[in-house]
């Protein structure tokens, strides 16, 4: 028999901020409309309730694959967010999460209890439901701090990119002007890129050099103690 509990028992909830760039110097973020009360019809963050069956982590990508469309992307766990009141239904604590996609591979579509699925520039963000503005600030701010000393800013980009895009990429998240020759001589001195025999097509400036990340050698230095620090 199913064990009967003395006390009153809070929900578990995940929640999914979504960071996207869109090229040339804009970082988004994806956000649902809600079709469900509470707050019908207000933007809020991809997420919803942890099955008795699954783990948080499975249900963020879970969440985050029904209502958004979203599958196969970077997704770290964030915060846990459980104040009293947070949500006017019921007792319910959320474990936060943030993924960070390249927007030309992966497409959107909204389903489930989410009505619509978009991309907002984080200056243009709406009022959210929730607590979702307080999710979001954290998240902000960890983006903004991991993406110093760890490679996963690579994700928001494509999987052959120029150095020039890779340059943007941190300009535009660490909201900062960086000098072109000193990134180019330290992220080169790293030794974590791949040199393609291949240039960017399609453009009306002289064509770039083509890269790509090299996981699989990160890993192996990581082992060894490499800090990769930009």
């Amino acid at each position: 028999m199913p064990y009967a509990y003395e006390y009153p028992r809070a929900n578990l909830a995940v929640d999914c901020v979504v960071f996207g760039l869109d090229a040339p110097h804009s970082l988004k973020m994806l956000l649902i409309r809600r079709d469900l009360p509470p707050f019908e019809d207000r933007w809020a963050l991809p997420g919803g309730f942890v099955h008795i069956n699954e783990s948080v982590d499975a249900a963020a990508r879970r969440e985050l694959r029904e209502e958004t469309g979203l599958d196969e992307v970077f997704l770290e766990q964030l915060y846990t967010f459980g104040a009293v009141d947070r949500d006017p239904r019921d007792r319910v604590v959320t474990v936060a999460y943030y993924a960070l996609v390249n927007l030309q591979e992966h497409a959107i579509a909204a389903a489930t209890d989410a009505r619509e699925a978009k991309w907002f520039a984080l200056d243009q963000l709406p009022t959210l439901a929730f607590d979702h503005d307080q999710i979001v600030a954290a998240a902000i701010a960890r983006l903004k701090g991991k993406v110093r000393y760890q490679p996963i800013g690579f994700e928001l980009l494509p999987t052959k990119f120029t150095l020039s895009q890779l340059q943007t990429l941190y300009e535009t998240v660490l909201g900062l002007s960086l000098d072109k020759r000193n990134f180019r001589k330290k992220i080169l001195k790293m030794d974590l890129l791949i040199e393609l025999n291949e240039t960017e097509t399609g453009v009306a400036h002289r064509a770039a050099k083509l890269y790509q990340f090299d996981e699989s050698k990160y890993h192996q230095l990581a082992q060894k103690g490499f800090n990769f620090e930009l």
